[in-house]
């Protein structure tokens, strides 16, 4: 495969549309987790000729957003990721800014928003979660593969009016509220689209190949300039802005509508 593929590729992991597997999905159930099943992914572009797609292997995703309740437990054996003990390294000043000192009890969220997701976290504390709940952070082509379903359709890639709804959402600020506020998709998954942004494990992996110190800003401009020319489905453009997040992200930082969820590998 030529190095200029391989760009293309890791860069049409950010802006995609679903193939519907043949394997019937595990529907939701009354645990936390869903198990996605196998299937293949298609990128809007960057395939190589007569390419089907990307494989994703099964694997489990959590139905929730993580909530302040959740990570309020996690910090109780985890005193290294509070406010004022986390390395400047790992998450910048505005760490779980939203968070207030209640004497004894020290750090804590408000109790109206315990429901609410987790936000102002950085990409190292939502990994050291993950790990600790045995998981990890999903992919960006586990995420896109589950969220290209609309509540009616596995692959809703080509359905205008979901397409548009999620865009409407990125165009306006949008409260913070309790998780579950909006319809599950097919899968069960719910908030994906219309409540915050999240985290994937590897954000930033479309500027990081093995090329990188020979392309310099190439594969910023490949975005910037020219993806949109190339994609197979250009209405599509709420993945393009959701490409256009992660690649302005660092580890460290942290922001008012961004939290995560955890990914689960179905073999330990």
């Amino acid at each position: 495969m030529k190095r200029s593929s391989i760009s293309v590729i890791l860069v049409a992991l950010f802006v995609t549309e679903a193939i519907a597997s043949a394997s019937p999905p595990v529907l939701a159930s009354v645990t936390s987790r869903v198990q996605i099943p196998a299937g293949i992914f298609r990128p809007q572009y960057g395939l190589e000729p007569n390419q089907k797609g990307f494989k994703v292997e099964s694997f489990f995703l959590d139905r929730i957003p993580n909530r302040k309740r959740d990570f309020k437990s996690f910090l109780k054996n985890h005193r290294d990721f509070e406010p004022g003990r986390i390395k400047k390294v790992f998450a910048e000043t505005r760490y779980l800014t939203d968070w207030k000192r209640k004497g004894s009890q020290g750090l804590m969220p408000e109790r109206k928003t315990l429901d609410h997701p987790t936000v102002y976290v950085s990409w190292f504390a939502a990994n050291a979660y993950c790990e600790a709940m045995g998981g990890r952070l999903p992919t960006t082509l586990e995420w896109e593969y589950v969220a290209a379903a609309s509540e009616k359709l596995f692959d809703a890639s080509q359905d205008q009016i979901f397409l548009a709804k999620i865009l409407e959402w990125y165009s306006r600020a949008t409260a913070i509220r309790d998780v579950k506020s909006s319809f599950p998709n097919l899968y069960g998954i719910y908030d994906l689209h219309g409540l915050i942004w999240e985290w994937t494990s590897d954000f930033n992996s479309s500027f990081i190949t093995g090329d990188n110190r020979e392309d310099g800003e190439q594969s910023k401009n490949l975005f910037c300039g020219n993806s949109a020319q190339g994609a197979e489905n250009r209405a599509n453009y709420a993945a393009f802005m959701r490409y256009a997040m992660r690649s302005s992200l660092r580890p460290n930082y942290v922001t008012e509508h961004l939290g995560f969820r955890c990914a689960y590998d179905t073999k330990l």
